[in-house]
Order: structure tokens, then C-alpha cells, then sequence
């Protein structure tokens, strides 16, 4: 068994804006698919750029689709609660993206497609994001750490945006 110890970049971002307006920000640059329609297209390719095709047709304006939307919010409005407030977790990712970071450090697979949690607490919204380039900063492998870092600043400023 291997141990690895990694030490993980989390960003937070907090806005006045309303969640609402802040997860509309986010999504103006990562495309919401028919992800049951999208896997069966991707099935019939027979070839990589037919692949790529697909795939480059289906990201939004950052180069990512949302496979999963997770409300977590929803368990936290039930019952009593100190502030009830909202939680979502955004699972977001490229198909190529990913294939090029794990053809040199197959581990990566555990980092794509990449989380971005937006959540509302005492009237303030944050969005918080774990930098995949620092995720995979303990893999020796400058190919995948820097397209892990070209991911990352495009991530980044997707929020940047969304939050102002």
C-alpha cells in the first residue's frame, strides 16, 4: 500500500450576490447536457476525433459539462436548523481533459471531473474550489500538472466572474 500526503490549494470566494445569480454565473460558462443523451452519442464514435468532436460540442464557454448536480441543501432544510441556508455541489469535467492529465498519472481519474461547491450561509454566498493543479501537485508529472493548471485558471476565473 502507498500513502501519499497532499497538500490541497482550496479557494473561497464569497459575494453579496444572490445564490441564484452566483449559480447562474457559474453556469454561463460550464454546459448542462442531456448527460444519459451525451453517453450514448459518445458509444457510437469510432474514432479519437470524432470523440473530441463530440465532447467539444457539448462543453460550455470554460471547456466543461456538468455530469452531476448535487443539492446538498436539501438535507439541511429539513428540520430545524440554527440558519437554513443553500448548498449545491457542482461535479463539472471534459472527457478530454481528463484523457490527456491521466495518460501520464492515471491517479488524476480521482480528481476529474472537478468539484465547485456554492453554497449561501448567514446572507453571504461563497464558492469554494480544491485547485486540481495542487491535487496533483505530488505526482511528478509537469504535462498533467500543467493542464491541470490551465483547467485551473480557467475555473477560476469562470467564479471570479460569477461572484462580482
Amino acid at each position: 500500500m502507498e500513502i501519499l500526503h497532499a497538500q490541497i490549494e482550496r479557494l473561497c470566494f464569497a459575494s453579496q450576490k444572490p445564490f441564484e445569480d452566483v449559480l447562474a454565473g457559474l453556469y454561463s460558462g460550464i454546459s448542462r447536457p442531456n448527460i444519459d443523451e451525451l453517453k450514448q452519442r459518445l458509444k457510437r464514435v469510432h474514432d479519437l476525433a470524432e470523440f473530441a468532436n463530440t465532447v467539444d460540442a457539448a462543453v460550455g464557454s470554460v471547456g466543461l459539462l456538468e455530469f452531476l448536480n448535487l443539492d446538498l441543501g436539501a438535507a439541511l432544510r429539513v428540520g430545524p436548523l440554527r440558519s437554513p441556508y443553500r448548498m449545491v455541489r457542482i461535479i463539472a469535467g471534459n472527457p478530454m481533459i481528463m484523457r490527456s492529465m491521466t495518460q501520464s498519472v492515471p491517479a488524476a481519474g480521482s480528481y476529474a471531473p472537478i468539484t465547485i461547491l456554492i453554497y449561501q450561509f448567514d446572507g453571504d454566498v461563497f464558492v469554494c474550489y480544491d485547485t486540481l493543479a495542487s491535487l496533483l501537485a505530488i505526482y511528478d508529472s509537469t504535462e498533467a500538472w500543467q493542464i491541470a493548471k490551465d483547467l485551473d485558471k480557467k475555473v477560476i476565473g469562470l467564479i471570479e466572474s460569477a461572484v462580482k
